[in-house]
């Protein structure tokens, strides 16, 4: 098996596994931790000049975005005014990813990995005060 193979299939395995075990917390911060290193990808397919892999990745961290969104519930939330604004930035963030890819443009995909981080350092402080 060739290496790059094995190595797929071993993250495969192994994310799956952490997803069965995972909480509906930790699901979240996986999900924007996978956004954020779908960017990076993006930002290296771009500067080698692979268009293609920056479409694919681009696509795949905007499905993740739209995971995100597809997870939030106002009418359930405490605050529902917070989740309709995190809803609103959500589809910021797909939408000016989505110009990224149509543009080639690594300093949209900076921008909206500068608000995941923002969102999911908050996340990951409400982690650690549980």
């Amino acid at each position: 098996m060739h290496p790059m193979r094995a190595l797929n299939a071993y993250q495969k395995v192994n994310s799956h596994a952490q997803t069965s075990e995972a909480s509906p917390h930790r699901l979240v911060q996986m999900l924007m931790q996978g956004s954020l290193d779908r960017m990076a990808q993006a930002k290296g397919a771009l500067s080698r000049g692979d268009v293609a892999t920056k479409g694919v990745v681009l696509g795949k961290a905007v499905d993740i975005i739209g995971g995100l969104r597809e997870g939030l519930d106002a009418e359930k939330a405490e605050n529902p005014d917070a989740i309709r604004d995190l809803d609103s930035l959500y589809a910021y963030m797909a939408t000016r990813l989505t110009q990224a890819n149509i543009k080639n443009d690594p300093l949209i995909i900076d921008e909206v990995a500068k608000l995941m981080i923002t969102v999911k350092s908050g996340w990951d402080a409400i982690a650690s005060n549980e």
